[in-house]
């Protein structure tokens, strides 16, 4: 498959998986689906899907780790510039630490601290955004393969 096919099949991947987050989100009552990070995890998992940072282990993972520590702080510790660096550290050191490394999740601290976001944040939008991007991607990638087949 030539440069410019993969890269417009990987816009569209993107705006398949943001369209239905977004859909989801302004259709479903008091749940939100999307969050910033997913524009630049879209970035990972369309455009550069084999990447060890696209995997489906890091994407989860990797937003799962990080909102809990922003939630942590935002729930127990508190928020201002010492605990906002501190907590965005802590993210980057535990997603090196658990290999689901995904540098879209790093910006998960800041965002759930500066929105004082609860626990809840973890299931929506981050579980199932990230997992909903996942499955995107793959179905995404086998119809690329199938493409690339015919």
């Amino acid at each position: 498959m030539n440069h410019l096919m993969y890269a417009v099949l990987a816009g569209c991947g993107a705006a398949v998986a943001i369209g239905l987050l977004s859909f989801m989100d302004a259709n479903l009552a008091d749940v939100a689906l999307l969050m910033a990070p997913f524009g630049a995890t879209t970035v990972l998992v369309f455009g550069l899907p084999d990447s060890p940072l696209a995997q489906p282990k890091n994407v989860i993972f990797g937003h799962l780790l990080t909102a809990a520590i922003g939630v942590f702080f935002t729930q127990y510790v508190g928020v201002s510039a010492m605990t906002l660096a501190i907590a965005t550290g802590a993210g980057v050191s535990a997603m090196l630490m658990t290999k689901t490394t995904h540098p879209p999740a790093g910006a998960n601290p800041i965002l759930i601290m500066l929105s004082g976001q609860s626990w809840g944040f973890l299931f929506t939008p981050v579980l199932v955004g990230a997992v909903m991007i996942v499955v995107v991607g793959r179905c995404m990638k086998l119809l690329q393969q199938r493409f690339i087949a015919a």
